[in-house]
Formats: structure tokens, C-alpha cells, sequence
């Protein structure tokens, strides 16, 4: 696009450099209408961009451009270097200051002539069409004008048209050949003539181009005398077209004046206009020359059959006038095109449908609805199929055609234990046992006992009809006439029951629920789950069966509500095991070895020797023995802040094939993750202590230890049994001590013996307005918690540890009393005063 731009840009420039040529430095050396020695180098963006905004006004085509530069001495190699140069700046500069003036510069020339854009240019044909209105794109044939590219682009590389008559600006091109050779190119003069070197003045003006070639044949001969033997022969063609001025008027969207190429016709001056209005005749636009009507053009001769015959090529100072529509009726419905038609005197309803492409496929065609304008009310009229070719369309009508019946004539429809169900035709005396033989029979599974027919009434209500498809077709039960939309449905034995199922659980690889099947073993069971896992006993697995009690067993206390199996299978699962077959609904158990265990993992985290993963060896391993096998605590150990989780969904385990360092970063995210939600529970349990604190602490899986107790006195009460998914972190010797919450400035400080709970709020700043200091608490290293005690009138706050983290937290906003608040304690107190004042009395 950009490409085609500058291509534009380079054509409308010459034509401002032929006048501006002087500016450039060349006036004292060549003719300013010679553009042989331009040289594009030597002109500065200043220049280039001036001469473009100039040449934005340009009236002439792209190709009448291009042929004046030819014809001035521009080479094909300045060209080149002028489009590079004039794609370089519009790469730099984005949207030109030149364009846009141009196209103001543009736009207020076509306002003061009521001249528009030249077909040949589509790029300014965007600019002035407007936006196509809702009506408009109703009415049939106007989205013919709606393409942004001309689809009616005159052809200018096309043929000499014989009956072409030629003007003055035309350029007649003359090549002789044979015995002789010579090139012309001439130019057609006001006074209509041409000058031939060696042969003379010819006129050819208002001449076609046979007559031309004829005139010009005989002033040749006089020079050539081959010519007259075909010794030499002459050749005679149109070369650049003269551009004429035609007048559009009446209903099309930009009235006005257009310069056009001179082989333009009545379409492509249409489409330069944007078309007819939306209440602009499509079917009776005339042609006017010289005072008198040469032509009518119906555009719907165009579109139904593609007939161009009244397309006739323009001349200068013809005006084309487009009518207001006459009568308009509008399709509705099923059809194929439902529009706006625009229709003349004396066409019927099957035109009309002609130009509406015809019905659709589902087009009900037997009656049309027509809405008519009496002038003084709405009228409805029914146009039926024998009136089409006779009913004439009045203005304003409005044909409505309805889509067919959803519904069947003859339709049956069977469902269920057939080999074929589906839709079926009513075909007449069509009975139950034919529709049965029809479907290819019953299917094995189909129960055959009873079934059913649902039968629509004469008052549409349902009734139901029921039947023994083994009578019917043995030709024991009266055989049933089947009717219009009857719904014949044979059910399956398996929609009568229950679906069947055995459940197996247990040390098996694949438990779960399998469909019950007739002989269906429990060793056949077992190996459709994938068989045995390692750890499975084989020598207890357990099947329980549902039982049926009777009526007298449901008063006794101690009724029988299920029968236990206990069955030894061999682990191979061979066939001369003894077999136990399962009946429906089977619950089968296979429970794990006793003694048969799988291993437990803990980790050891932080400052030991040897860090990581630990499988436990014993049901009775402890907290010390677990700090025996890591090979106790390096010397940068804080045992005092060891903790301990207990968690369902661990950390994630140590990698001994990652990076530790990554390792050790994930792993402290993930423990300030969790402190920062812990955090956030305590402020929630503080703010609400009956609400989300219960919740928040089912979740908390920190265990409180006392690492230093338990190294001293190994093996006692407060030296945990481990259980798998343990996690015990030993963190380094810690200095610090966090403050957060509602202070004015959180803060890390160092940690002191001699310092207090109050001290290290001050180096925070302070309390905040909003802070809720009685329920101040610390958080320890080891992931305990202690909060503030009130005694008597003071708040007695915890002791402070090495990694502890104080949190104080946010007072709840106090809710400000309405006047209906305040309204009933005012009365409350009154009532109060009064019963002390009766009292008293």
C-alpha cells in the first residue's frame, strides 16, 4: 500500500515540478519544460515535500502523468530515485504535513468547482463516499457502489475502439512498416487536426478511428506510393486519451462535475458519484447530450443477466441524471435475496421473485401475505400460486413468505431394542408387526412382554397404547394400526434393572467399580483390576454380599444385613485355583500384608552435618535419633529456634541432584509464604477470635518443640515419635528481631538480651493509631506463639527470643451510630432515668 502511495506520489509530482522547476536552480540552464537533466540527488526533502503538497491539487490521472514525464525527458533511473527518496521521507515522518494539506487543499477545490476525484485514482475515491446508510443497503443493486475499489475502472491498456471519436488532446500514434519505416506521435490540436511531417495538415477531430485511419492512409500515399501497392503499410492507434468533463445530477450521493478518461462510461461515472441515494432510481437514470436524451440505463439488466447494452461510452459535457425511484415493494421471508425492489409498470409478482433470486428450499409457496397502503389504512391480501404471473406489485407492498410446517405428514418414529430405530414412513395400513419387520426385527435383550405406544389425539393430548411385542408378532394379540406421529418404544431388559456392578478396593492396582458380568469369578476380578500389589494378603480377601431379609427378619434387633466371605486366591491367579463367583453389587476387599510396611521419609533441613531426606527404621524413631543420623549440629546451629512440621502436603523434598543454592532459595519462599499466612490468620483470629480462627488453626502443622530439652534428656515425653512427611528445620544462629503490623515504620532490629517488647516497638516507631495492643503476640523461631496478658489494668507483653517476629494487629473500625441507633439508646436511658427516679421515691 505504502508502495502504491509513493508510485502516486510520484506521478502528481511532475506535473509541479514542470512548474516548479526554477526553484531547484535549473531555470538558466534547460527549458522548464524539459525534465531531461533533473537530477533528484540535488534536491533537498524541503523541495520534495513542498512540490508534493502542490501536487496534491493535481486534476490529471496517474497514467496521464507518467506519460507527460516520458514525454518531458524524465529517465526510468530518476523515477526510481525520486520514489526513494519520497518512500524515505514517509518512513520518517509518518503521516507528511504535506499529505495533509494536500488533502485539505484537495478537499476545499472540489468545493468551490463541485469537482470530484478522477475514477483512475481509487485512492481518493475513499475519501469522498460517505457511509452507507441502513436503508441503502437494503435496496437491492446498491451495494454495487459500495466497494471501496472500483469495480467499473475504465481500462485504458485496452484496444483501440473503432468507433472511438477523437478530440483535441488525443495523441494519434502512426507507425509505417515495410518498404519504409517511420514513427509518429502526434497530438491533436484545438482545431482538430494533425500534422504529419513530409505529408501534411490532416483533420481527424470529431472523427472515429476508421474514419481517422482512412484520412490518413490517403495524405500518406501521396508521400509513400507503396502504400498503394501494400509495399509499405501504415498502422494507426490511439495513444494518451484526452480527459473529458461529464455532469452527474439528481439523486446520487456527490452530485457534482467529474473528469474522467475520455473512454469512461455511464457505470464508471456512476460509481465516481458513489451511486444512487437511498431514494435515488436504480432502473431510470438517462444520458443527456447536447439538450436531447441519448440513452436509458436500468441497472437491473445489469445485475440479472450482466447486459451492458446501455453502457454507452461518454463524451464530453454529457450529463447523466438519476431519477427518484418510482415504486419500491419489499420481499420478506424466504427468499433468497429479501430486499428493497425497485419495480416499473406493468411487472408481476414473478418478476419481483425473479429479482429476488426466487424461494428458498423451506419457502411455503402456496399463499403470500402481501401488506398494502391503501392511502388511508393498512390492507391484507393472500397471493396464491396461480395469481404470481397476473398480480402486479403496488408501491409500497410488503410480501411476506412463511417457511414451511415443522412437522411430518407421515412420520413413525421407533425407539428402543430393535436393530434399526429411527424415523419410518406411514405408508398406508403400515401396522406394529410390519414397522417391527421393517426395523429387522428385535434385538436379544429386548423385553418382550410388554411395551408401549404414545398416540396423539385428535385434541393433541397424549394417550398410551400398550402391547406384548412376542403376541404381535406371533399373531396372538390384535395387530395395532400405526398413525401419524405415533412413537412406538420396545425397552431393554437393562433398562429395567438396575445397572450391574462389583466394587473391588484394597492392595490391588487398579481398585474401583467394574461392570458385573455372568460367571464372573473373583480371581477374574483381581486380574481385570491389573492384579496384586506387592503388599497384598492374599490369604483374607474379604467379599461382602448384599443380603435380602424378609418380612420377619425387619422386627428382629439384630437382623442380617450383609454375608462376609473370606477367600484364599492364589497369588499366581491360576485356573486350578478354587474359584468364588460374584454375584451383583459384590464389595471386595483385599487388605494389606500384616507387618508388610511402606518406607516413611523425613527430612532434617537447616544447621546439621548432613542434610536431607531419612528414611525411618523403626516405628519408635524419635527427634534425637534423627539428629544422632544427620550427624548432629554444625556450629552455626540455633537449636533453641528448631521446628517441626507436620504437614499433609510437605515441601518439597530435597533434590540432591539440583542446585542447592536454588534449593535453599525455594525453600525459603516457601517458609515466607507460610509466615506471612500465618500472620494474616492470627490478625484474622484477633479481629474475630469465635470465627476464622478455629478454622485457620486445623491448618496449622507446627508442632511446638523444645530441641534443647530433648538433646539433654533423649527418649522422654517431649521427644516426638517421628511420622512420615516430617519436616525438621534447625535454623542458623539468629540476631534479629522483625516488627510488623500496626507501627508506623516495620522494622528488623538486632537482638538483645537487656531489651523489651516495648523496646523494640519503639525503634518500629511506635504503635499506630489503629493498633489493638492488648492482643499484641510473638512469633518464636520454633513456630510457637505467645500473646499479651492483661493483668489487672496492665498489658503484661511476652518475652522476647532470637528470631522472633512481633506482630501487632489492626483495631477493627468502630461503626458509627445512625439516628435510629441513637434514637433507641436515647429512649432507653429515658426509660432507665425514670425506674431509678421511681425507686428512689
Amino acid at each position: 500500500m505504502l508502495k502504491q502511495m509513493s508510485v502516486k506520489r510520484i506521478t502528481i509530482f511532475i506535473v509541479t515540478l514542470l512548474l516548479f522547476v526554477i526553484t531547484a536552480g535549473y531555470a538558466q540552464n534547460i527549458n522548464t519544460q524539459d525534465l531531461s537533466s533533473i537530477n533528484v540527488d540535488e534536491l533537498s526533502d524541503s523541495q520534495i515535500m513542498g512540490f508534493l503538497q502542490q501536487a496534491e491539487s493535481s486534476g490529471l490521472s496517474e497514467s496521464q502523468l507518467m506519460q507527460m514525464a516520458k514525454a518531458r525527458g524524465m529517465s526510468t533511473e530518476q523515477l526510481e530515485k525520486l520514489q526513494d527518496r519520497i518512500s524515505k521521507l514517509e518512513a520518517k515522518n509518518g503521516t507528511s504535513n504535506a499529505t495533509e494539506m494536500g488533502l485539505q487543499n484537495r478537499k476545499s477545490v472540489r468545493k468551490i468547482n463541485g469537482d470530484t476525484d478522477s475514477l483512475a485514482d481509487p485512492l481518493k475515491k475513499i475519501d469522498t463516499l460517505p457511509k452507507q446508510d441502513s436503508l441503502r443497503s437494503r435496496i437491492y443493486g446498491a451495494d454495487l457502489f459500495f466497494n471501496a475499489h472500483p469495480v467499473f475502472e475504465p481500462n485504458l491498456t485496452i484496444a483501440t475502439p473503432l468507433d472511438y471519436i477523437i478530440g483535441a488532446g488525443d495523441e494519434i500514434n502512426i507507425d509505417i512498416y515495410g518498404q519504409s519505416e517511420a514513427s509518429y506521435s502526434l497530438q491533436v490540436s484545438p482545431d482538430g487536426n494533425i500534422n504529419i511531417p513530409y505529408a501534411g495538415v490532416v483533420n481527424v477531430g470529431g472523427a472515429s478511428i476508421q474514419q481517422a485511419t482512412k484520412r490518413i492512409k490517403e495524405k500518406l500515399t501521396v508521400v509513400y506510393k507503396a502504400l498503394a501497392t501494400g509495399g509499405t503499410k501504415v498502422a494507426i492507434t490511439l495513444g494518451n486519451i484526452r480527459s473529458i468533463k461529464v455532469v452527474l445530477t439528481g439523486e446520487v450521493v456527490q452530485p457534482g462535475t467529474y473528469t474522467l478518461p475520455s473512454v469512461a462510461s455511464v457505470f464508471n461515472a456512476l460509481y465516481s458519484a458513489g451511486g444512487p441515494t437511498s431514494t435515488g432510481s436504480l432502473r431510470n437514470i438517462t444520458v443527456v447530450r447536447g439538450g436531447e436524451v441519448i440513452a436509458h440505463l436500468d441497472l437491473y439488466d445489469f445485475l440479472q443477466t450482466g447486459s451492458m447494452k446501455a453502457n454507452i461510452n461518454l463524451r464530453d459535457q454529457d450529463v447523466i441524471q438519476v431519477s427518484p425511484y418510482l415504486s419500491r415493494v419489499e420481499l420478506i421471508g424466504a427468499v433468497k435475496r429479501p430486499m428493497l425492489f425497485e419495480i416499473k409498470p406493468g411487472e408481476t409478482f414473478d418478476d419481483l421473485l425473479r429479482y429476488a433470486g426466487g424461494f428458498t428450499e423451506d419457502a411455503y409457496t402456496d399463499r403470500i401475505s402481501v401488506v398494502r397502503k391503501t392511502g388511508k389504512e393498512y390492507q391484507l391480501e393472500d397471493l396464491l400460486k396461480s395469481q404470481f404471473a397476473q398480480f402486479e406489485p403496488h408501491a409500497g407492498d410488503q410480501f411476506t413468505i412463511e417457511k414451511i410446517l415443522d412437522r411430518f405428514t407421515n412420520r413413525i418414529t421407533l425407539r428402543g431394542a430393535v436393530f434399526r430405530p429411527g424415523n419410518y414412513e406411514l405408508s398406508p395400513g403400515l401396522t406394529l408387526s410390519m414397522l417391527i419387520k421393517k426395523a429387522d426385527g428385535l434385538k436379544e435383550d429386548a423385553f418382550v412382554k410388554r411395551a408401549y405406544l404414545i398416540r396423539l389425539k385428535d385434541d393433541f393430548q397424549r394417550e398410551q397404547l400398550s402391547f406384548s411385542p412376542a403376541e404381535i408378532l406371533a399373531g396372538t394379540q390384535a395387530d395395532i394400526t400405526l398413525k401419524r406421529e405415533d412413537v412406538v418404544v420396545i425397552p431393554s431388559l437393562f433398562d429395567l434393572r438396575e445397572e450391574y456392578t462389583v466394587t473391588l478396593n484394597g492392595e490391588v492396582r487398579h481398585p474401583g467399580q467394574y461392570p458385573f458380568s455372568e460367571g464372573m469369578t473373583l480371581q477374574s476380578l483381581i486380574l481385570e483390576a491389573g492384579g496384586f500389589t506387592e503388599g497384598a494378603s492374599v490369604q483374607r480377601v474379604e467379599v461382602a454380599r448384599r443380603v435380602h431379609n424378609t418380612e420377619e427378619d425387619l422386627t428382629n434387633t439384630s437382623a442380617h444385613t450383609a454375608d462376609i466371605f473370606n477367600i484364599s486366591v492364589n497369588r499366581n491367579l491360576t485356573l486350578s485355583d478354587t474359584t468364588f463367583e460374584l454375584q451383583p453389587f459384590d464389595l471386595v476387599n483385599v487388605r494389606p500384608s500384616a507387618g508388610y510396611e511402606y518406607q516413611r521419609t523425613v527430612r532434617i533441613e537447616g544447621e546439621v552435618r548432613y542434610p536431607g531426606d531419612y528414611t525411618l527404621v523403626r516405628k519408635d524413631e524419635r527427634v534425637s535419633d534423627l539428629i544422632e543420623r544427620a550427624g548432629g549440629f554444625t556450629p552455626y546451629a540455633y537449636v533453641a529456634g528448631a521446628s517441626l512440621k507436620r504437614r499433609t502436603v510437605p515441601l518439597p523434598l530435597y533434590d540432591r541432584t539440583s542446585n542447592n543454592l536454588r534449593q535453599e532459595q525455594a525453600t525459603k519462599a516457601a517458609l515466607e509464604q507460610e509466615r506471612i499466612g500465618r500472620l494474616q490468620s492470627l490478625q484474622s483470629a484477633t479481629n474475630n477470635p469465635a470465627g476464622s480462627h478455629l478454622e485457620q488453626n486445623m491448618q496449622n502443622n507446627y508442632v511446638g518443640i523444645n530441641l534443647e530439652q530433648i538433646i539433654a534428656n533423649p527418649g522422654r515425653d517431649n521427644d516426638l515419635l517421628l511420622e512420615g512427611g516430617d519436616v525438621l528445620r534447625v535454623p542458623k544462629q539468629l540476631q534479629t528481631v522483625k516488627v510488623s503490623g500496626e507501627v508506623l515504620s516495620p522494622v528488623t532490629s538486632l537482638y538483645a538480651d537487656n531489651k523489651s517488647f516495648k523496646a523494640y516497638i519503639s525503634e518500629a516507631g511506635g504503635f499506630s493509631q489503629q493498633a489493638l495492643r492488648k492482643r499484641s503476640f510473638v512469633v518464636y523461631a520454633n513456630g510457637s506463639a505467645r500473646s499479651t496478658k492483661k493483668i489487672l489494668f496492665f498489658n503484661n507483653y511476652p518475652k522476647i527470643k532470637p528470631g522472633s517476629e512481633i506482630f501487632v494487629p489492626q483495631r477493627l473500625p468502630r461503626e458509627r451510630l445512625n439516628a435510629t441507633q441513637i434514637l433507641g439508646l436515647g429512649t432507653g436511658l429515658a426509660s432507665l432515668a425514670a425506674i431509678v427516679v421511681s425507686l428512689l421515691k
